[in-house]
């Protein structure tokens, strides 16, 4: 039997993704940048939620701003696979200085 990999939790796309009620954060409080992903609203399908408004803003994590000073971007999507793809590429474009 392999040893036991320690893991963080949930990945995605190389960085952790958190999920804290109707919140999700992606990204590490470590970087400068983080994904904040809030469902707004979802439908049932069958016995399962399924978001159908999800807003995305990408974040600084720097703690002596105010919260709305943070917000570096943000926009709205119709599920929450647009919004993980829209908050990869922000993340991504952000933490490589594009």
């Amino acid at each position: 039997m392999a040893a036991a990999q320690k893991t963080e939790g949930l990945m995605y796309k190389g960085h952790p993704l958190r999920r804290i009620g109707n919140m999700i954060y992606y990204g590490s409080m470590a970087d400068p940048y983080i994904i904040l992903m809030q469902v707004r609203e979802s439908k049932k399908v069958q016995d399962l939620d399924v978001a159908t408004k999800v807003s995305v803003e990408l974040q600084l994590t720097a703690q002596n701003l105010r919260s709305r000073d943070r917000i570096v971007k943000k926009t709205e999507k119709d599920s929450l696979y647009a919004a993980m793809d829209f908050g990869s590429v922000w993340l991504e474009r952000a933490l490589s200085g594009k």
